[in-house]
């Protein structure tokens, strides 16, 4: 399936899914790639100050890793292409309008929304009403 770059055919089929786990964010300061794979991030990125790994809050608890905030992670499961523009904006946009963050990560197939728990079923309604509006 070819990657979607129409903004209007994105936000009409967006198709975003809650999943099941609750994240966190932790930073492994002066850490590199490779840094606690056994706790099998599902994100990873090297930053000046350290590692930062996006994780179950299960396992982090397990680690004994500190953390600020515990997110659910929402895929918009439209296979939107790298080069898109404007599906980051759009959806930040309305999430915003709401006062609810929204930390995005970029997959090759879909992008991933990590949204404050308590914002969960909110986000979704509304990420939900955009494909419905668009």
């Amino acid at each position: 399936m070819r990657a979607e770059t129409d903004l209007d055919t994105l936000l009409r089929n967006l198709q975003p899914e809650l999943r099941a786990d609750t994240f966190v964010f932790c930073s492994l300061p002066n850490e590199h790639y490779g840094a606690l794979t056994r706790a099998r991030p599902i994100a990873c990125m090297a930053e000046d100050e350290g590692l930062s790994l996006v994780l179950a809050k299960a396992t982090a608890d397990e680690e004994g890793l500190t953390y600020e905030g515990t997110f659910r992670c929402i895929s918009l499961r439209v296979h939107s292409s790298l080069v898109a523009v404007g599906l980051t904006a759009a959806v930040s946009q309305v999430l915003a309008e709401h006062g609810i963050s929204a930390n995005v990560i970029a997959g090759a197939y879909h992008d991933h929304l990590f949204v404050p728990c308590d914002h969960s079923q909110e986000a979704l309604r509304l990420l939900n009403n955009i494909g419905a509006q668009a």
